[in-house]
């Protein structure tokens, strides 16, 4: 789950690190009285959307005036901003976040990350911050620098200052930086973030060190233990399928292929998915039902399926353990009349009461592409949609 930047900064602001005062906006109107209370005489207004580039794509401006405040607001709120993030389609931008100004002698770079590889926290930074930081990491490597941190011994004024040297930081600058980096870490940790983007963290030119931007995205695992967080989530950043998926307690991720898959277990949907791209295809979702699905649940998975109107054909792959092929059959055959199925649909059933389930199938009177193991339906399906373009 991710959260805005004005909702990180919040967050930041409770664990001690520093951030400049500003408001969050619905109207150009509210936009012009938070301008007002904080004073200027230069402000900040930034669309407030899930996805990096923003100033890239015109949606951060730097104005002088209120009355420039007022107008800036009314042309960024409900404009469809397009990043390097958001794709083609961009996202509306419902609100927008006005911010004081400050004097930046100097732009890093700073976050944080669970790197898998070593099973540690990893402090990830950059003495090249800014618009440009994936130009920085893809031509000029050497000027990031990773630390990470044993969960076991935590944080240490070692590790901050281990930072705050690695980006070029040093005397007074050094010791506010290596403050920023202990507040960011504890606000981690105990949050259970899965990542935390500070882009950039600036130097002033009287040597503070300020959170300039903050991207935000925390361990769906863990909300269950922090209610506070839930309540920032912001459903219209989301994409609908997956929030009605949610509902149903389904695993789904929309992607950008043309072949619907409705699969049981996370390593069999990602394997059926490497597949269907290795011959030929392209996955338009992940998707998991589980092991205890029932009838209604697969019913609805289905249906998610279909309501996207990039799938051009479905491949329905089931080994059943815990999982009934019969309750998948059910379920499959159910949604599929009750919505006139019009694409092309392959069935792989294999495992517990796979025979029921191929009973179920056959008797339904749908099109049904029967297949004999993975491989055999990843390429039927595959050509099926072809043959139906």
């Amino acid at each position: 789950m991710n959260i805005h930047e004005y909702q990180a900064k919040e967050l930041l602001k409770q664990y001690g690190a520093p951030v400049l005062g500003g408001g969050i906006a619905y109207t150009a109107k509210e936009a012009e009285q938070i301008a007002k209370d904080l004073g200027g005489p230069i402000w900040v207004v930034k669309a407030q959307i899930h996805a990096g580039g923003r100033g890239k794509g015109g949606g951060v401006k730097v104005v002088k005036s209120v009355a420039e405040v007022k107008k800036v607001a009314s042309e960024i709120i409900g404009m469809n901003l397009v990043t390097h993030q958001t794709g083609p389609a961009g996202k509306k931008v419902n609100q927008v976040y006005i911010e004081d100004g400050c004097a930046i002698a100097n732009e890093l770079y700073v976050s944080l990350l669970v790197d898998r590889e070593t099973s540690r926290i990893a402090i990830i930074a950059s003495s090249e911050g800014g618009m440009d930081i994936e130009e920085v990491a893809a031509s000029t490597p050497e000027k990031i620098i990773t630390v990470t941190i044993d969960p076991a011994a935590g944080l240490s004024g070692y590790h901050c200052r281990k930072v705050a040297f690695g980006i070029g930081l040093s005397g007074k600058a050094a010791g506010a930086a290596a403050k920023v980096i202990a507040a960011l870490y504890k606000t981690f940790v105990e949050k259970d973030a899965a990542m935390l983007e500070i882009n950039p963290l600036v130097v002033t030119e009287d040597d503070q060190v300020i959170v300039l931007d903050a991207k935000m995205g925390f361990d769906g695992n863990s909300l269950f233990r922090h209610k506070d967080v839930v309540e920032l989530r912001d459903p219209t950043e989301e994409d609908p399928m997956e929030l009605e998926a949610a509902k149903h307690e389904l695993s789904y991720i929309k992607l950008d292929g043309s072949i619907g898959c409705m699969v049981n277990g996370a390593g069999l949907a990602m394997a059926t998915m490497d597949i269907i791209k290795l011959k030929g295809g392209s996955p338009a979702n992940f998707l998991d039902v589980g092991g205890g699905a029932t009838k209604e649940r697969v019913t609805e998975a289905f249906k998610i399926i279909l309501s996207d109107p990039a799938v051009e054909g479905i491949l329905v792959n089931i080994f059943g353990g815990i999982m009934r092929c019969d309750v998948i059959a059910d379920g499959v055959v159910a949604a599929a009349k009750e919505l006139s199925l019009n694409v092309p649909l392959v069935v792989r059933l294999e495992g517990t009461n796979v025979e029921k389930g191929k009973e179920i199938m056959n008797n339904s009177g749908l099109n049904i592409i029967a297949a004999s193991d993975l491989g055999d339906a990843a390429v039927k399906i595959v050509k099926a949609v072809e043959e139906a373009k």
